[in-house]
């Protein structure tokens, strides 16, 4: 796991991974552990599928509950009470519209852990979000995007609630 000294999140985000961690700990690691043992009844484990599957299951799990730890070590609740109203920031929702004359866009950003692009929640490291911080209604801006520069104006910004 890389090394990071801060996940930059909602308060609800960080709600949403304590209760996923919650539920790995208290359900799904009990279950993998009760699978294994059942697995292990099965006889020899060099040749035992359910018992290497379960196994690969538990690594996983444990890998997962190692990552929602350090992530909620490493948290960095976005107070946007610290910045502008109308300035782009962790917890807000942006509406743009790419220029000259595409319709407007709605994108709620959020940290990492909590992007499902899906949904409109665009994580702060995507290069549209990191294009968009810092900047305020009204302003044009220009976004290095992979298929190549993307101008776009800030219609409005909220909070993301």
């Amino acid at each position: 796991m890389a090394e990071q000294k801060s996940y930059p999140m909602t308060a609800d985000g960080k709600t949403k991974l304590e209760k996923e961690l919650e539920d790995l700990k208290m359900n799904k690691r009990p279950e993998v552990i009760k699978r294994i043992q059942i697995a292990r009844g099965f006889g020899d484990l060099s040749e035992n599928s359910e018992y290497e599957s379960a196994k690969d299951e538990q690594s996983m799990l444990e890998s997962r509950i190692t990552t929602v730890e350090h992530m909620l070590q490493y948290a960095d609740v976005v107070d946007n009470g610290a910045t502008d109203k109308d300035e782009v920031n962790v917890g807000k929702k942006v509406t743009f519209k790419e220029l000259p004359d595409e319709d407007p866009e709605s994108y709620s950003i959020v940290g990492a852990a909590e992007a499902d692009p899906m949904s409109g929640k665009i994580s702060n490291d995507s290069p549209i979000a990191k294009g968009l911080l810092g900047h305020k209604v009204n302003e044009e801006v220009t976004i290095a995007i992979p298929a190549g520069d993307m101008k776009v104006k800030i219609l409005k910004v909220e909070d993301a609630s």
